[in-house]
């Protein structure tokens, strides 16, 4: 059975950081991608970056490159989000997905296991 929990979620002052951890387990990253979405109040579940076998890391927000590094622990069965330099548009429920091949979906759509979210907020 897959799953993926993520933790990490707060709230912090604009300029501050985070770290988001996804914990998976009942696959391996050989055969999937994993990635990190968003969702801001009102908007559209957004890619924020995403890891593959074929590509490694990728980031598919031009606002959070620089500010965000996705990276992994494979002994952990963890990913990862740095975010730093955070800013009130960064504010969203962050969700950890799968999905099973060797590419990082151009679709949000096309991941196939979820988890639960974890809240950031960024405010003053």
């Amino acid at each position: 059975q897959i799953q993926l929990v993520e933790s990490g979620g707060g709230t912090v002052q604009p300029g501050g950081s985070l770290r988001l951890s996804c914990t998976y387990s009942g696959f391996t990253l050989e055969h999937f991608a994993i990635g990190w979405l968003r969702q801001a109040p009102g908007k559209e579940r957004e890619g924020v970056s995403c890891f593959s076998t074929s590509e490694g890391p990728t980031y598919q927000v031009d606002s959070v490159k620089g500010r965000f590094t996705i990276s992994r622990d494979n002994a952990k069965n963890t990913m990862y989000l740095e975010m730093n330099n955070l800013k009130p548009e960064d504010t969203a429920v962050y969700y950890c997905a799968a999905l099973l091949g060797y590419y990082c979906p151009t679709y949000v759509s096309r991941y196939n296991y979820w988890g639960r979210g974890t809240q950031v907020t960024i405010s003053s």
